[in-house]
């Protein structure tokens, strides 16, 4: 028994974590497989190399240039050409994204409410913040019922909404019709944030909740580059949100907490967005066919608009688990009991994963 004054909920808790065991197919924690191409990698090194020069200075609290080159990514992505600088704020992770909101936004007497199955973070940030946490919960397709989300709203009187879209571990997206719903119901009553790291994965066509910033003060929209970028090993999250919500979140970062390395390796990754994104169409297709073949095989899918599948069900998804990984396929064991989520890899480690679930699905029946 430790003495050590710990609250109580932090001594009960497991640290947050993947298992990263050396396996030749790690398909699960929804990386982008392909590492950055090589102009970027020169790129990033070369704005590095210029930043180290001044790493005795502390970097710039606001980043502006860097705030301007999101903001204009994500006038081409989303299509909303009245994005500007001062509505883009960007941390270490859309992790500390979300724990700066819930630092504004939530705290002890306050609710932040979701909707389950949902990313396993979220009630750690409500648990970090002092934040009370209310899940509700999805349709059996894993879809949002925009009614039941307002009877849970009004139920736990939140002050803060969390929402993925698309969901993480179903990858199911929420259309922006529901969000509006959503968005139009909680105004001047909590502060809608739209969790969309997998945003770039949508389906053509599929619209982002980042077109509501501008009609409704409450609503932010999350995004990170660790994904569609590539740039998992950077840390690099962002909030879309009015500049009146993104003021208050400057009041609670830390001192020069984004540092001059990580926005430099940033600016050089926007600056080739395309390459960066060349690979997305291709996983968007390679998730269809995965998609497809698991359903061959009998599976149960969830319909996904991001880079990962979650399929069932499993009498015994610990036993199928193990059995992957001991075929040297690792996937992840997370969201609803019988279902088990495999990330989008290159075309070898998809037909790897898919030959060693057929050998084990024969060895389980």
């Amino acid at each position: 028994m430790s003495e050590l004054p710990v609250r109580p909920e932090i001594a009960a808790a497991e640290p947050y974590g993947a298992p990263h065991p050396d396996v030749a197919v790690r398909l699960n924690v929804n990386e982008n497989p392909y590492p950055p191409p090589p102009e970027v990698i020169e790129s990033v090194a070369r704005r590095v190399r210029e930043a180290a020069a001044g790493a005795n200075r502390y970097p710039s609290r606001d980043f502006p240039e860097l705030r301007t080159a999101l903001a204009a990514y994500l006038v081409r992505e989303a299509g909303v050409p009245d994005l500007t600088a001062d509505m883009v704020w960007a941390a270490n992770g859309s992790n500390e994204v979300m724990v700066q909101l819930l630092q504004v936004f939530g705290g002890p007497g306050r609710t932040v409410v979701t909707f389950e199955p949902t990313y396993s973070m979220y009630p750690e940030y409500a648990r970090n913040t002092f934040t009370g946490y209310r899940p509700g919960k999805r349709e059996a397709d894993f879809t949002l019922d925009p009614a039941h989300a307002i009877r849970h709203i009004d139920l736990n009187q939140p002050t803060v909404v969390l929402l993925d879209s698309p969901n993480n571990p179903t990858g199911v997206a929420t259309p922006l019709g529901g969000i509006e719903t959503l968005a139009e119901h909680t105004a001047g009553h909590a502060v809608l944030v739209v969790d969309e790291a997998y945003a770039e994965f949508r389906r053509p066509g599929a619209r982002s909740a980042v077109e509501l910033v501008g009609r409704y003060a409450h609503v932010a929209v999350s995004r990170t580059m660790s994904k569609a970028f590539a740039f998992a090993g950077v840390r690099l999250g962002y909030l879309v949100a009015n500049p009146e919500l993104i003021g208050y979140l400057k009041t609670v970062r830390l001192p020069y907490h984004l540092s001059s390395l990580t926005q430099a390796a940033a600016l050089a990754a926007l600056d080739h967005a395309g390459l960066m994104l060349g690979q997305v169409s291709d996983l968007r297709e390679r998730r269809d066919r995965l998609s497809a073949a698991l359903g061959a095989m009998g599976f149960t899918v969830a319909e996904s608009d991001a880079n990962f599948v979650l399929f069932g069900k499993f009498a015994d998804r610990r036993a199928a688990f193990e059995r992957l990984l001991s075929q040297g396929v690792i996937v992840r064991e997370v969201g609803p009991a019988g279902w088990l989520r495999v990330s989008v890899g290159t075309e070898n480690e998809t037909l790897a994963f898919l030959r060693a679930l057929a050998q084990i699905r024969e060895e389980l029946e």
